[in-house]
């Protein structure tokens, strides 16, 4: 029966706040693999990434971040999305607040956080960004995109937190 349980906790995919669900407890309780998202959620997602792949057909690869930025955020807007430029995110220390510069490129429908990059290859550093971002914002689900690649679906990793 150990086995079982330690096999349980290897396969699950489900991760909730960094701790891992076992896969039978999720068919136990009938709980979907993506527990805390809605069809709203993976609606909003597949829209933002639609927009990114609209821009990225429009411009190819080889711009300026802020380039990506602004058009990004225009072919939202025009799809009816709800769309925050450059959100300041402050770090509470205690009862300090420290404003250092950190800022989210866009935040949809105050929800999903959205990084834009235009790197050869994703680092360690941009994952802990995005992540930190949405710790801070306590905010559910991220996108990271690179807008450096000749197919942008093999730029964009979706982050659940």
């Amino acid at each position: 029966m150990a086995g079982f349980h330690r096999e349980a906790w290897r396969r699950s995919p489900l991760v909730i706040r960094e701790k891992r669900v076992p896969y039978y407890y999720c068919r136990l309780k009938n709980i979907s693999l993506e527990l805390k998202l809605t069809m709203k959620d993976n609606n909003l997602t597949s829209e933002i990434i639609g927009g990114a792949i609209e821009v990225h057909r429009a411009l190819g690869p080889g711009l300026l971040e802020s380039a990506y930025n602004e058009c990004l955020a225009y072919e939202l807007e025009i799809r009816g999305l709800s769309v925050q430029r450059e959100v300041a995110m402050p770090i509470i220390y205690k009862e300090v607040e420290l404003d250092h510069g950190y800022r989210i490129d866009l935040l949809i429908e105050e929800r999903i956080v959205v990084e834009l990059k235009v790197v050869e290859n994703f680092t360690d550093v941009h994952t802990a960004q995005i992540l930190t971002y949405m710790k801070l914002g306590g905010f559910d689900l991220g996108l990271l995109i690179n807008f450096h690649e000749k197919l942008l679906k093999n730029g964009v990793k979706r982050f659940v937190f």
